[in-house]
């Protein structure tokens, strides 16, 4: 039909000008003109130095010799060689096999299962909590102590922390039990997730969250963006001005881990929930102190509305929801 179409333009507008109305090459028209694509393409004919059918069954017996049946081509070819016979080519071998489908990695390759991205929602307090454990150092070069954190995703509250010598599942399911028990969270409440680490995926820890009813899921591997919220915390620890470089004894690692996390809790203003601090979001009273900022601003515009160009001033929103790797948005196609 193009073909058609072209040689109906090609008296008006010439045979470029129709092809470049149609968005054909001239090539290709000439080629249907030439009536050399209406039939099915001719076969390739094979070159003369092709091996035959016998032949190539030949070689692929001598492949299948017992005593060939564990060497690579090379070594076949060289034996043959040596012995006076020549059957084809190493690289012929080679075609023989993959046209066989015999040419595989003789190692066993070891593969990766596909994981999930978690896709975790928080739409209050005590609905989604995530755990880490961090190094501190020792005294001494590589020694170093273990803090285990348990952070409140939505409110960046931390409920429970431990610091110790070693890095155990039992001191683990320890703070957890604890750390549930004096938040009052009930079966069916709670999801709790971490990384891939020993402790976070131990036994001990498994069967008490299956004991308490609380939900479990856990990071991909290598994928530190799986779990922000502890990372964002241990960074927020670690970049204190008085974070010492090293700790003299685990009793001052204690020490300043019972004075940071008061003050993170309870003084740190969070950029994440509206410059709140994780307690009075634990606590449900940022509703109550996000009316209070809107007063003041408000008097603070009536007074001097010309100090506000764009707007009126509005306090820091707190999110109503906080995800861990949101869903991508699903494009709807325009109808």
């Amino acid at each position: 039909m193009i073909a058609t179409g072209v040689t109906e333009l090609a008296p008006v507008t010439g045979t470029r000008g129709a092809c470049a109305a149609l968005a054909i090459p001239r090539a290709s028209h000439y080629r249907r003109c030439d009536g050399r694509r209406h039939g099915p393409p001719r076969p390739r004919p094979a070159p003369p130095r092709t091996l035959s059918d016998p032949e190539r069954a030949a070689v692929l017996d001598e492949l299948h010799a017992p005593r060939f049946v564990d060497a690579s081509p090379a070594a076949v070819y060289a034996t043959l060689l040596d012995e006076g016979t020549y059957l084809a080519s190493e690289r012929t071998m080679y075609r023989i096999l993959a046209a066989n489908a015999e040419v595989r990695e003789r190692r066993d390759q070891l593969r990766h299962p596909s994981y999930a991205k978690p896709e975790l929602l928080a739409t209050g307090p005590r609905e989604l909590f995530s755990w880490d454990i961090t190094k501190l150092r020792g005294p001494a070069k590589w020694t170093h102590y273990h803090l285990y954190v348990i952070l409140d995703v939505f409110s960046r509250y931390v409920p429970g922390w431990m610091v110790a010598t070693h890095e155990s599942a039992v001191l683990a399911r320890r703070l957890i039990a604890d750390t549930l028990e004096k938040e009052g969270i009930g079966p069916g409440q709670l999801t709790v997730h971490a990384d891939r680490g020993t402790s976070m995926r131990s036994k001990p820890v498994a069967l008490l969250l299956a004991d308490l009813g609380v939900e479990k899921t856990h990071s991909r591997p290598h994928v530190s963006n799986d779990n922000p919220y502890s990372e964002s915390q241990f960074r927020t620890l670690k970049y204190r001005p008085t974070f010492p470089d090293r700790f003299g004894s685990i009793e001052d690692a204690r020490a300043f881990c019972a004075t940071f996390f008061t003050w993170y809790n309870t003084q740190h203003r969070h950029s994440g929930i509206g410059l709140l601090t994780p307690a009075d979001v634990h606590a449900g009273r940022a509703a109550e102190i996000t009316a209070a900022r809107s007063v003041t601003l408000d008097a603070a515009y009536a007074a001097h509305p010309e100090r506000f160009v764009r707007r009126p001033p509005t306090p820091p929103v707190v999110p109503t929801a906080v995800w861990i790797n949101p869903p991508a948005r699903q494009e709807v196609p325009p109808q």
